[in-house]
């Protein structure tokens, strides 16, 4: 005797299939029944004056007019930030003068800053008030032109 070649899976994905046709089927059959009772206006969305969707039309008077100069796209250009607030100030925590490299805690935010030597301006160890500025880099911010504080 030899086994079926019809396996359960193979019947479970026919009995899908099957259900979907009836499925599309039955939603056609109502498509067509209700085809004359919805109109145009029915469909029609009209948005509000403070951006709401509804179904009535918006009030004419509550009309604002807006300058085409007004509407910014995209992200607007950021000011410059003055030279004296891009200085921080922190306290040298960890610094290696065999590898090169260190980390200052800003006395601000308390966050660990990495600094490596050829940030340095002047030479620093671990205890030293500093000065520093930061910038960005794949790993995170690195402090640059550190110097000693007075």
């Amino acid at each position: 005797m030899s086994k079926s070649q019809e396996t359960w899976n193979k019947k479970e994905t026919e009995k899908k299939k099957l259900r979907k046709r009836k499925d599309k089927a039955e939603k056609k059959e109502e498509r067509k029944a209700n085809k004359g009772e919805s109109s145009f206006e029915d469909m029609i969305m009209y948005v509000d004056e403070n951006g709401n969707f509804s179904s009535t039309p918006p009030d004419p008077k509550k009309k604002r007019i807006i300058k085409e100069s007004d509407i910014s796209i995209g992200v607007p250009k950021q000011e410059d930030i003055p030279a004296e607030d891009l200085v921080r100030k922190g306290t040298v925590t960890f610094f290696n003068d065999s590898k090169g490299y260190g980390f200052i805690k800003d006395h601000e935010s308390q966050e660990s800053i990495f600094v490596h030597v050829n940030g340095l301006t002047e030479e620093i160890k671990e205890g030293n008030k500093v000065t520093f500025e930061t910038e960005n880099s794949p790993k995170g911010l690195n402090a640059i032109k550190v110097k000693k504080a007075l």
